[in-house]
């Protein structure tokens, strides 16, 4: 005479032990990629940064001129300093 199927607790019981025994072998097998994702989740946040902040890029590719002592990095010293006098200028008539 067969059985029907099986209760469902003990139905229940056999899946939870076989999703952590899956949940266990898959834990194993993805350890040795976790350091080499994570490098390369950093690079792809670098990438982001980079793209969603040009501007930093652009300083990083100009500040060596400012350093210089052509007279393309003298005038762009000169410019520098002239953008701050006027920010300075601006900022202390905006506070009183």
């Amino acid at each position: 005479m067969s059985e029907g199927p099986p209760p469902l607790a003990l139905r229940r019981a056999r899946l939870i032990a076989l999703a952590e025994a899956q949940r266990r072998r898959l834990a194993a097998d993805v350890e040795p990629w976790r350091k080499p994702l994570s490098l390369a989740d950093r690079g792809i946040a670098a990438a982001r940064f980079i793209g969603n902040h040009p501007a930093w890029m652009v300083g990083a590719a100009v500040a060596p001129m400012a350093f210089r002592t052509t007279p393309l990095g003298t005038w762009f010293r000169r410019g520098l300093a002239a953008l701050q006098i006027v920010r300075g200028l601006r900022n202390r008539r905006l506070q009183g």
